[in-house]
């Protein structure tokens, strides 16, 4: 069986343990921690970071994107669809929401990295911009939510979950159909929510 090295609280981690969950690929669930920087995970991905699929023959595929790209085609096409357009409007949302999740991580690192004195706040502002700009798209124009969902909508309800983990509170004014949309996605696919970064 394949195994994911992963992290319970990591956006990326998150959606991919939904695709695969989602599609119903079995796959071993190994927590890692990246800080300790473990050598199964340096050998899987010489950058250190997660998720890391690591498949039966050994091979492994590393960034979020490209495994859910792999899950898509052992699925066949359940986590995108055929039709270009559709396709097109998925990895879109996909890299959107990570989007979001790049510019989060990097206001995590950048506090708990550096001594108070040295956290650099036009960095945090302007990340934070990038955010609530993608946030209130969103909240704008939330994604349907239909019966057959794509990996869009994963990395979007991933990107969310993240959010309400690291910046609670914060995110959410003046965002309701966001939120209303985030509980929404958990009434209707509730065997995801273990996934959901926590």
């Amino acid at each position: 069986m394949p195994k994911l090295l992963y992290a319970s609280t990591s956006p990326y981690s998150s959606k991919v343990r939904m695709a695969a969950a989602y599609a119903g690929i079995a796959i071993d669930l190994v927590p890692v921690k990246t800080e300790d920087k473990p050598a199964e995970l340096i050998s899987a991905n010489p950058l250190g970071k997660i998720p890391v699929l690591v498949l039966e023959d050994g091979r492994t595929i590393h960034d979020s994107r490209a495994i859910t790209q792999h899950l898509n085609r052992l699925s066949k096409n359940v986590l995108f669809p055929r039709n270009p357009d559709k396709r097109l409007e998925a990895e879109v949302l996909e890299a959107l929401a990570d989007g979001i999740c790049d510019c989060a991580l990097s206001m995590v690192y950048e506090r708990r990295t550096r001594p108070d004195a040295m956290v650099y706040q036009p960095w945090l502002d302007r990340q934070w911009a990038k955010i609530t700009a993608a946030l209130d798209l969103f909240n704008a124009n939330p994604p349907k939510l239909p019966k057959k969902i794509t990996a869009g909508q994963l990395a979007l309800r991933a990107t969310l979950g993240y959010l309400a983990l690291r910046f609670g509170g914060q995110w959410e004014k003046g965002r309701g159909r966001l939120t209303r949309w985030a509980a929404r996605f958990d009434e209707k696919f509730p065997e995801l929510k273990g996934c959901v970064p926590g």
